[in-house]
């Protein structure tokens, strides 16, 4: 499985958070996160059976969709796209984004920041994930998992 899909997947599930009957809007479409994302959980199995909306940057509206959703997964690849008032109280908050910004009270003069407005969005969400922090050590852990799945299946135990 894709790496940082099945590390979302994997945050969702030991968090206790109930994906299935969701209603997930993914903010970002790309190859490597959003579409798999989005075709892994609307899967018809356990880690699926999610009502699933995929939005971008340049949807109208964003918002409107936002505000719907029990889970937002940010992964549009631009710094605070997701604010406070585009969120319902209690949603499930994963953000995808890394993204560099400058700042000069910072020794190499920038910081990373989520897709995620992470400091007002935090008062409303029932559970966020920090950048960095959050996403990023599940992606290597699951690199990680298909490397030990792969030498398995080579050596013929699965």
């Amino acid at each position: 499985m894709p790496c940082t899909p099945h590390g979302v997947i994997q945050l969702l599930q030991r968090s206790g958070v109930k994906i299935e009957g969701s209603h997930v809007v993914i903010v970002g479409r790309s190859n490597i996160v959003g579409k798999p994302l989005a075709n892994m959980l609307i899967q018809k199995n356990k880690d699926g059976n999610a009502t699933v909306t995929v939005c971008h940057t340049r949807t109208a509206d964003l918002a409107y969709h936002t505000r719907q959703a029990d889970i937002i997964i940010a992964a549009a690849g631009r710094p605070n796209t997701i604010t406070a008032d585009m969120v319902k109280d209690g949603v499930v908050v994963i953000d995808v984004g890394v993204n560099r910004i400058e700042d000069e009270t910072a020794k190499k003069g920038y910081r990373l920041v989520g897709d995620v407005d992470f400091e007002t969005v935090k008062e409303k969400a029932s559970l966020i994930t920090p950048v960095p922090g959050g996403v990023g050590p599940m992606t290597i852990t699951m690199l990680l998992y298909n490397t030990v799945e792969s030498a398995k299946k080579a050596a013929g135990k699965i």
